[in-house]
């Protein structure tokens, strides 16, 4: 079906994003190559430290590493290539271990939205359950025991008897002066 144009227009091609004419087939994003193939500028995730080791470097949620020094074109160290990693810091790998192509995803859709249906999927995500003091036993926890509902009769304590309001934990850094 020609669509009214002329049999010589059909056989042109044209793409909407002509830079990415020039990308090999293998550079698609999900593909999984070693450094050495992957090109100059290419957001990678991932990644090896050493060859067949295993994915270590750029795993969360959100982030990638970016690949600075071609390592086809730099023959003088044709082993090592070099890849920014998400906290800035620049960190030369061997140009056999293999990175993935793109960013991580940062969140499934339904990843935060959907509520907990019932107490044992928090726990499946490994949450402990959170119990008031004063619902346990003296034996238990500071707060605990006495006869129905108490106030605890004491200042806010952690089981071990630790101060946990009033400011306990930001003025324990502080030093006292030495001297006069």
């Amino acid at each position: 079906m020609n669509c009214g144009g002329s049999a010589s227009s059909y056989k042109t091609h044209y793409s909407p994003r002509p830079e990415y004419d020039s990308l090999e087939v293998n550079s698609s994003i999900g593909n999984c190559l070693p450094l050495a193939e992957i090109r100059l500028g290419t957001w990678v995730h991932s990644i090896e430290c050493r060859p067949g080791e295993g994915a270590k470097l750029a795993r969360a949620a959100g982030t990638s590493a970016k690949i600075m020094i071609d390592i086809t074109q730099n023959q003088s160290q044709s082993q090592w290539g070099l890849v920014r990693l998400p906290s800035g810091r620049e960190k030369r790998i061997d140009s056999r271990c293999r990175a993935t192509i793109g960013i991580v995803s940062k969140t499934h859709p339904n990843h935060h939205s959907g509520k907990l249906r019932k107490a044992g999927q928090s726990r499946w995500l490994g949450r402990r359950p959170v119990v008031r003091g004063v619902a346990m036993n003296p034996v238990d926890h500071p707060h605990g025991g006495g006869e129905g509902r108490t106030k605890g009769g004491r200042p806010s304590v952690s089981p071990w008897g630790k101060p946990t309001k009033a400011g306990f934990r930001a003025g324990a850094g502080l030093r006292r002066r030495q001297g006069s």
